[in-house]
């Protein structure tokens, strides 16, 4: 009986922490929208770790077993050789105009001699620009000279805003329609490279703006020499995957030795202060696997690529040590703190640290990549260099004899960004910096101090989340739950408004690049609203501030603060008014009814009731406006969004209840019931409801309608609900439920809500399974993308944002209706 009991306890750890072994790709080191690192391949070393937006940031690991080297993290990588520098390797002029030229302008016969002489890049941002251009059109020409046509593989350095034409003597080589947001490479074939001449060429581009900002820069790159001396390193072979909530870890067998290797970010949503330690700790444990003893010895490096935007970026570094750690420490030289905004950036503030336990002796170096790689395999000494580009923060840990005992090394990656945001033209420290005395040295050392205490606390979370899940809905719903914990919370920063309130502020991680956007907090909040609704303030307070210091006059919500990570007021062109004063209402209710009183709405009463004002004169058939689902264009009369600010206006009879206002609560309840039976028979058209009143032949999500039951508003009948869920089972294909009726892509955020408005685990069921469908089969590889194409899975646009947060609402819902 006995050793039943010990096999069942055993079978249920086992369930417990085997959780999600398959994921778009897979969170390593996430606290913030820049410190955060991802592998986007199912083996850990088959490609190099990335950030979130795809570009590098690599971290390597080599085991040396026996003397045979084995790398399981990450991949080498050589930047490539510059044969032409882009402004960011060195500068370099032009010709150029802007007035169309005559025919003929891109052959190298042209004359260009009338054409006005400017330096690279050229931009409508003074300053950024070495020459401003704020026409519609740009021509330019560049000379250059090759002593010999290269036999390595060519590359096209290119950034361009917007539609670009590339010719190479006279002969087109690339064209786009579009913009990118920094130097790219991209890879030429063979005819193209035929075309360089020993001796004198010319580049010559057209780059056309067509809306917002506008720029240019290029240059030539080609293949770097390999290096035969890491021809050695072989591939360790991964054997196991697992992911949790705040852990991603892999097994790999080295020959004769065992290797575990455990990424720990720990996002703890119900401690504050731990999970806002920019802090992540990776775990080595090696172990024999054929009963003998081996010599064993660990490597891992990690890129100055973690501390800026671009790889051009001069740095400087250091190694010293500080408490019971070795430290080493690189940032750029320039620092430009909160000076650059937008979208598809990097951190390049600020200072990366990686730290080791002095008592596992580790010899620490900074060098090139390769040299570092080298130095292990050959043991040979490192020689040191403190500034440069690329560089590698290199630990090495003793050779030891390994037997079938696990033995344990561990190293900690952290971030000092120095300043978080800046807020109303006040920059803030993070979170964890605003205690008097902090200092990030102190921050590691007391992390490592505590390592097994938070390892213990992520053990709680991570049951936490799964259990709640597969309560809620099942094991394939806890499996996507848990894809999207790290993913959500990361996407964020974390500090205090100069008022001492708190402030959690999304970035719309490829999307626009806004920060603390109401139309994102909205779809995460059941992740926070379940497990700290204090984060849910942290999302209300600032944009609450922004209308209530009279920075932001409209009757309606504002859509956002700015671009990340400036917040000093709306940057999004156009205002949704019916969508973000509808979420802002919803979600503070949703935040009175988790914390069981109204008192936060009580302080914002006045503009929640300057919103719910605008909500019943221009919400319940809204004219042609932007809302958030207007992918395929506006929209009037849109029955979802109608759905919005009747549940908006119930909600504010809610609170108007829960704060003793009994008449206001009977107003508003009885107005916001009123309008629900005008919606029932405006949007009915009979085995459905449409998405917008004057289109029968129209469908749409519902899913705004999921608070009525999630809050008990008691607005709808059951009866709404079934039909709709009937109605969407028709029109699933293999990857989810399409969005409406005009495409076939969906919001994977949004069919987690629909799914909510079912009572029935079946239905529930087969809306859930077609998303983890997509989230282990997509072939788009990045961090999970909340819109994608239900017919083949890809990926249409976004990724790594918050909006996975809405994942918990079944969550939310099973926990607000007990």
């Amino acid at each position: 009986m006995k050793a039943f009991k010990l096999l069942a306890l055993l079978l249920v750890s086992q369930q417990l922490s085997a959780q999600v072994a398959k994921a778009p790709a897979y969170p390593l080191i996430t606290h913030n929208p820049y410190f955060c690192v991802w592998s986007f391949t199912d083996e850990l070393n088959a490609s190099p770790t990335k950030h979130w937006t795809g570009t590098n940031q690599s971290l390597i690991g080599l085991i040396k077993v026996d003397n045979k080297v084995y790398r399981f993290l990450g991949k080498e990588e050589k930047a490539p050789e510059t044969i032409l520098p882009a402004s960011d390797e060195a500068g370099y002029n032009v010709k150029y105009t802007e007035v169309q030229p005559a025919g003929g302008w891109m052959n190298t016969s042209f004359d260009d001699s009338k054409w006005k002489t400017g330096a690279a890049p050229f931009s409508d941002n003074d300053r950024h620009a070495k020459t401003l251009w704020k026409s519609a059109d740009l021509w330019v020409r560049r000379t250059f000279t090759l002593n010999a046509v290269p036999d390595r593989k060519l590359y096209l350095k290119l950034f361009h805003d917007d539609n670009v034409e590339v010719y190479l003597n006279g002969e087109k080589i690339y064209s786009k329609h579009g913009w990118n947001n920094q130097n790219e490479y991209f890879e030429m074939n063979d005819a193209v490279k035929s075309k360089l001449v020993k001796g004198k060429n010319i580049i010559a581009i057209h780059v056309a703006n067509t809306a917002g900002g506008q720029g240019l820069d290029f240059g030539l790159s080609i293949d770097p020499k390999p290096d035969a001396s890491l021809n050695s390193i072989q591939p360790a072979k991964q054997t196991g995957l697992d992911m949790n909530a705040t852990q991603t870890a892999y097994t790999f067998t080295c020959g004769a030795v065992d290797l575990d290797v455990t990424f720990t970010s720990p996002l703890l949503i119900n401690d504050l202060d731990v999970m806002t330690r920019p802090v992540s700790y990776i775990s080595f444990k090696t172990k024999s696997n054929d009963g003998a003893q081996h010599n064993v010895q660990l490597y891992f490096g990690t890129t100055t690529d973690l501390a800026v935007n671009v790889p051009a970026q001069p740095v400087n570094a250091s190694q010293y040590n500080n408490g019971a750690l070795a430290l080493l420490k690189a940032g750029t030289v320039e620092q430009p703190v909160l000076q650059k905004k937008g979208d598809n950036l990097r951190i390049d503030w600020g200072y990366v640290y990686v730290a080791a336990p002095l008592s596992s002796k580790p010899k620490q170096s900074i060098t090139s990549v390769d040299n570092g790689l080298k130095d292990f395999i050959t043991n040979a000494a490192a020689k040191n260099i403190s500034a440069g580009k690329q560089l590698m923060l290199n630990t090495v840990f003793p050779s030891e004899k390994v037997g079938t005992t696990a033995t344990e090394k561990l190293v900690m990656v952290g971030y000092d960004d120095l300043y978080a945001v800046q807020y109303f033209h006040q920059n803030l420290k993070s979170w964890w910096k605003l205690k008097d005395g902090v200092t990030i040295e102190g921050l590691l050392n007391q992390s490592y101090k505590e390592y097994n205490d938070v390892l213990a606390k992520c053990d709680a979370v991570n049951k936490m989340i799964w259990n709640d899940a597969v309560a809620a809905g099942g094991e394939t719903y806890a499996k996507l739950c848990v894809t999207a914990y790290r993913q959500s919370i990361a996407a964020h920063a974390v500090t205090k408004s100069p008022d001492g309130e708190i402030l959690f502020l999304s970035k719309e991680n490829f999307s626009n690049g806004s920060i603390n956007t109401v139309d994102i907090t909205y779809p995460s909040a059941p992740l926070y609203l379940t497990y700290n609704p204090e984060l849910i303030k942290g999302m209300l307070n600032g944009i609450f501030y922004y209308t209530e210091s009279g920075n932001f006059k409209e009757a309606y919500a504002a859509h956002d603060l700015g671009t990340y990570p400036i917040a000093n007021g709306q940057t999004y062109g156009e205002g949704m008014p019916v969508e973000e004063s509808g979420n802002m209402i919803i979600t503070t209710a949703a935040l009175c009814k988790a914390q069981g009183n109204a008192e936060y709405a009580k302080k914002h009463w006045n503009t929640l009731t300057q919103w719910v004002n605008f909500l019943v004169k221009d919400g319940f058939d809204p004219a042609n406006q932007l809302c958030t689902d207007d992918f395929a264009g506006h929209l009037a009369r849109n029955a979802n969004l109608s759905a919005k600010a009747i549940v908006g206006i119930a909600c504010y009879g809610m609170m108007a209840d829960m704060l003793g206002e009994k008449a206001i609560a009977r107003q508003f309840t009885d107005t916001a019931k009123a309008m629900a039976l005008r919606w029932m028979q405006m949007a009915d058209v009979g085995d459905h409801y449409a998405l917008t009143f004057d289109k029968g032949n129209t469908w749409s999500q519902k899913y705004n309608l999921v608070w009525d039951k999630v809050l008990g508003l008691h607005l709808f009948p059951q009866e709404v609900y079934d039909k709709e869920i009937k109605y969407y089972l028709t029109k699933q294909n293999a990857f989810g439920l399409p969005l409406d009726s005009r495409k076939t892509y969906t919001k994977s955020d949004w069919i987690m809500w629909t799914a909510g408005l079912t009572n029935n685990k079946n239905d529930f069921d087969a809306l859930v399974d077609p998303l983890y469908k997509y989230a282990t089969e997509t072939p788009t590889r990045v961090p999970l993308s909340d819109w994608h194409e239900t017919t083949d899975g890809r990926q249409v646009g976004f990724q790594a944002r918050s909006v996975v947060g809405g994942y918990f609402m079944k969550v939310l819902k099973d926990k607000m209706t007990k």
